[in-house]
């Protein structure tokens, strides 16, 4: 059982170079599998608070090459926890306890590497939901006290509301 808290902290321009580092060894690591690596989450999107952790989105050629390849994300500190709950993605956790990144891997094409994009752009193109958000995440944590369950349940609704407006928004006009 994991101790992780949910603790929110400032946006940090250091979470960009963060992204941009990892993206590199993880291109360098799993090579000719990789179709795309996304910074996706709160981290990737400036200035929103968020837990300090780099969400990266890697879209794959295909699942079962990279389940091949799990022995060089856990050399490098991944700790692979399978389809996570989301079915076709491949999850993995960086640092333990003490988390820095969480990688989620789906081959390419599949609808949830739609949804992470669309999320996280139409959190940048609008800055009062954008801020809504992080008063709401800043909130919950210390209303939790931090407790990670607790954090994802009580700002589950406002996601899934803004997430539908976000594919609405990507849509365009009619």
């Amino acid at each position: 059982m994991s101790t992780q808290k949910a603790t929110i902290v400032d946006a940090d321009k250091q979470w960009q170079e963060d992204f941009n580092q990892e993206q590199h060894i993880l291109r360098e690591l799993l090579g000719d599998i990789v179709e795309d690596i996304h910074h996706i989450g709160s981290t990737a999107v400036p200035d929103l608070a968020a837990k300090p952790i780099i969400d990266i989105l890697l879209e794959v050629t295909d699942i079962d090459a990279l389940d091949a390849q799990t022995a060089k994300l856990i050399n490098l500190g991944y700790v692979a926890r399978g389809e996570y709950g989301i079915e076709g993605r491949r999850y993995f956790e960086k640092s333990g306890d003490n988390r820095t990144h969480h990688l989620h891997a789906f081959k390419t094409g599949d609808p949830n590497v739609y949804r992470h994009l669309t999320f996280r752009d139409y959190l940048k193109a609008h800055p009062e939901v954008r801020e809504k958000y992080a008063h709401l995440k800043k909130q919950t944590a210390h209303s939790v006290e931090g407790d990670a369950e607790a954090y994802r349940e009580g700002k589950s609704e406002f996601v899934e509301l803004h997430l539908a407006k976000a594919i609405d928004w990507a849509r365009g006009p009619y």
